[in-house]
C-alpha cells in the first residue's frame, strides 16, 4: 500500500480538519497528503510517511522505525531474508531459536537475581527478546515461503508425520 493510500484510509476515520488544526497546517495540505504524489501526475504533496521512508532509506538506521513503533505502542522487528533451504538447514535454524531463547532466559535470570530489574537490565532483556523474535520470524518466513519443504523429504519416514 502506498503512503497516500494509507492516509486516505486514515482520513476515513479521523477528521482532516482536526489533524490540520492540531498540527497547525492547512486543510488542503492534509487532503493533498492523501492524493498520489505530483510526480505520478497526481496533485498530492510529499506526506510525513514518505519523509519517514526517505529518512529510513538515507540513514539505513532502524532506530527510526523502532521509535515510530514505540510511539504507536508497539515494537519494530526486521523481517530477515528467508534462507535458501537445503536438507540440513532445519537443525541449525531450530538450534538458533533455542539458543536465542536460552540467552534471553539467562539475561532475565541474571537481572532478576537481586529481585530488582534496572532500566539497563530491562533494555538488555528487550534486546534479547527482539533477537529471539527475529530468528523465529526468519524460520517462519522460510516455512511460509515453502523453503523448508525439502527438509521434510530429508527426514526419516517415522519422523515425517
Amino acid at each position: 500500500m502506498q503512503s497516500h493510500e494509507v492516509l486516505r484510509e486514515v482520513l476515513k476515520k479521523t477528521s482532516a480538519k482536526q489533524i490540520a488544526a492540531d498540527m497547525g497546517l492547512s486543510l488542503s495540505l492534509i487532503y493533498k497528503w492523501a492524493e498520489p504524489p505530483s510526480d505520478a501526475t497526481g496533485s498530492g504533496a510529499h506526506n510525513p510517511l514518505d519523509r519517514v521512508d526517505q529518512l529510513l532509506k538515507i540513514t539505513q538506521d532502524t532506530r527510526i522505525a523502532q521509535w515510530v513503533c514505540e510511539r504507536a505502542g508497539g515494537f519494530f522487528i526486521a523481517n530477515p531474508e528467508a534462507p535458501k533451504a537445503h536438507p540440513y538447514s532445519l537443525i541449525p535454524t531450530t538450534n538458533a531459536i533455542v539458543q536465542e531463547f536460552a540467552d534471553m532466559l539467562a539475561v532475565i535470570a541474571t537481572a532478576a537475581a537481586d529481585n530488582h530489574i534496572t532500566r539497563d537490565e530491562a533494555k538488555q532483556i528487550r534486546r534479547r527478546w527482539e533477537e529471539l523474535k527475529s530468528v523465529t520470524e526468519g524460520f517462519l518466513r522460510a516455512a511460509e515461503d515453502g523453503n523448508l519443504g525439502i527438509l521434510k523429504e530429508a527426514l526419516p519416514a517415522e519422523r515425517k508425520a
